[in-house]
């Protein structure tokens, strides 16, 4: 592991202050695009009369578009470089995301949330892998987690606006839950374009680093030994790479590991403001805004507990240490007694299972092979937000059998894949 200088420290400081700002914001409009779907179902599900299985089966369709474009989608961006690929995949999901306002039964809610997924597949395991020639893996988890800070954020911001936006309901002659998808959809575009001209996509291309600080830059990430694969490998095709990816164990192992923490993820995430709503039965634009208190310990945990895997360099007990407060919130919020302590059972679960992600995503980098970092990586992400429909509609089902107004039992069953995640964080080998 190259020896991090003084001046390597201060380089990197200047680097993330140029960066993660701007990633962090097109991070929020992509997150806030796919769990926009959370807060419009306060109003959407009954005008359009979607059952909560169906909810949770429309909101959870979005990850099979998105697995099945992950893998090409991150290859792509090797190919042809972050700016082009990202500024093109923000204008298309933000057009579909404006679109979803005009849906008018279920069907057509499940088929624009999949190719929503289509297009922001390759958003996220293109953004991970560009950090990696940015950031040495010492300093990779919290470059990561201050990059994913956007998810708290996106909550944050999307219960202010989802509340303003439900607000609305009337205006114009147009619903609530219809502007709610307007209002969050165009700034992707608009972004889409920015990017063009904000992105860079290696050191060397930057035009704010001297040649030194890049060269610099460059061997503190290993980015040299990254593109001297890249060479060796030229005459094998894409499809090859993907296949000697496949063959190690370790990256179907983290997708299994990820799959686990997603499903508790997204099966809270999305059905966040429903389960608020359960709990004390308010308006819906003070539901949205209640939203936002899990949002603030989210933010506090991927910091917290990504910070403290970075400074003692350990990753997998970190996740597992997650996964277990997960499960404890889960529990808590489940059956605990009055709206105060469940409110403060969803605190705790949003802390562990936001807290998980950097020191996951640490712990992956450094389990799988460098040369095969593009292809593995997309394929985690990919196959492991598989949990990203399995939690959902776990939640929606099960919810649908208790008579639709107790998410108990849907609680417990996201516990389980938190234990399933702590085992498999425990057990591995790095």
């Amino acid at each position: 592991m190259t020896t991090i200088t003084k001046e390597g420290e201060q380089l990197l400081t200047r680097v993330s202050w140029r960066l993660i700002p701007f990633m962090l914001l097109l991070y929020i409009v992509s997150y806030l695009d796919r769990i926009n779907v959370s807060f419009a179902a306060l109003q959407m599900n009954e005008e359009l009369g979607i059952s909560h299985e169906a909810f949770g089966f429309g909101a959870g369709i979005f990850f099979f578009g998105y697995c099945i474009f992950g893998i090409p989608s991150n290859l792509v961006i090797e190919r042809f470089g972050a700016r082009r690929w990202i500024a093109s995949i923000m204008i298309i999901w933000g057009l579909i995301t404006v679109a979803i306002c005009l849906v008018r039964d279920q069907s057509q809610f499940f088929i624009l949330r999949f190719f929503l997924g289509v297009a922001e597949a390759g958003f996220f395991p293109g953004m991970i892998y560009y950090l990696t020639f940015w950031f040495p893996p010492k300093y990779y988890a919290i470059a990561v987690a201050r990059f994913m800070v956007a998810i708290p954020v996106a909550g944050i911001i999307g219960s202010a606006v989802s509340a303003k936006a439900l607000a609305l309901h009337g205006a114009m002659g147009i619903s609530g839950w219809m502007w709610l998808f307007v209002v969050t959809g165009v700034p992707a575009v608009l972004l889409g374009i920015v990017v063009l001209f904000l992105l860079p996509d290696r050191p060397h291309q930057a035009k704010w680093l001297s040649e030194s600080e890049a060269e610099m830059l460059t061997q503190m990430t290993g980015a040299d030994r990254k593109n001297k694969s890249d060479k060796a490998d030229k005459a094998e095709s894409a499809l090859s790479i993907f296949l000697a990816s496949l063959k190690q164990f370790v990256v179907w192992r983290q997708a299994l590991l990820y799959f686990s923490l997603t499903v508790s993820m997204y099966g809270f995430q999305l059905w966040l403001p429903q389960i608020i709503k359960s709990f004390d039965h308010v308006d819906d634009s003070t539901t949205a805004l209640l939203s936002a208190i899990p949002a603030l310990f989210q933010a506090l945990g991927m910091i917290i507990i990504a910070g403290n895997s970075d400074r003692i360099s350990e990753r997998k007990f970190h996740v597992a240490a997650a996964a277990i407060l997960t499960c404890l919130g889960l529990a808590l919020a489940a059956f605990g007694a009055g709206s105060i302590l469940k409110m403060a059972g969803l605190c705790l679960a949003a802390f562990g299972i936001w807290g998980s992600v950097g020191p996951f995503w640490a712990l992956t980098t450094d389990s799988v092979r460098v040369e095969h970092h593009s292809s593995g990586i997309a394929f985690i992400n990919s196959v492991g937000n598989l949990g990203g429909f399995a939690g959902p509609y776990i939640v929606g089902a099960i919810t649908q059998l208790s008579g639709g107004g107790d998410f108990a039992g849907a609680l417990m069953a996201l516990c389980i894949a938190s234990v399933l995640a702590c085992g498999l964080a425990v057990t591995s080998r790095t």
